[in-house]
């Protein structure tokens, strides 16, 4: 019993390293108000109806003449929510309303209040959390009352529900994709079709033409 459990442990172990994503850091410089530059965004994809957990800590502090500003949207005009002035940790909580990529974008903008040097820039380490990711499996657990090895498991099993579901959309996706490519195909070779009978019908009428009109004139 002991060395399948261990094994059991090890395969969950992978498992959760392979699908594990490390948070994303990065500088935003600092920009005028009247020299505003297209905001800096990090892209995913989610499926409709999924829990999405989007953490955002922003370093510096109030007043010190930037402004952090947050915006969440997805590629469909949905928005998710909209951060002003950030500071410290940032957390926006929202469930999708689409099968669409959604962005998550940050502007430095330089306010009226102290005076930045001129390469002033704010550090962001920004964590999203998708899924069976964005859950609290802790209080998961407590409310359950699940031993931690259950408690990794059924994380697990719907971390595989969600690969199956974004197969089964892939998968749908593309027996759409290849029904459009044999229809237009269908298209062309009618077309094309009809165009050399076009084409052999025009060359006759001419041949036609140009006889009457020798004969006309008697020259055949």
């Amino acid at each position: 019993m002991a060395p399948a459990r261990s094994l059991l442990q090890y395969v969950c172990s992978i498992v959760l390293l392979i699908s594990s994503v490390h948070a994303l850091k990065f500088d935003l410089i600092a920009q005028n108000q009247h020299d505003r530059k297209p905001e800096r965004c990090i892209r995913n994809f989610v499926a409709k109806d999924t829990l999405v957990v989007v953490t955002a800590i922003v370093g510096g502090q109030k007043r010190d003449g930037m402004t952090v500003n947050m915006n969440i949207k997805d590629a469909v005009g949905n928005e998710y929510g909209r951060g002003k002035d950030i500071v410290g940790e940032h957390r926006q909580v929202f469930t999708s309303h689409a099968d669409a990529a959604f962005d998550v974008c940050f502007e430095n903008l330089r306010s009226g209040t102290g005076r930045p040097p001129a390469d002033a820039t704010r550090h962001v380490e920004l964590d999203i959390d998708i899924g069976a990711d964005a859950k609290d499996w802790s209080a998961i657990q407590a409310n359950e009352k699940l031993k931690p090895l259950e408690a990794e498991l059924r994380r697990v099993e719907e971390m595989i529900q969600e690969i199956v579901s974004e197969m089964d959309y892939l998968r749908s996706r593309e027996q759409k994709l290849r029904d459009t490519n044999e229809s237009t195909n269908t298209r062309v070779k009618w077309f094309g079709i009809g165009t050399t009978m076009l084409l052999i019908g025009l060359w006759g009428w001419q041949i036609m033409y140009l006889r009457a009109y020798f004969r006309s004139k008697h020259l055949i």
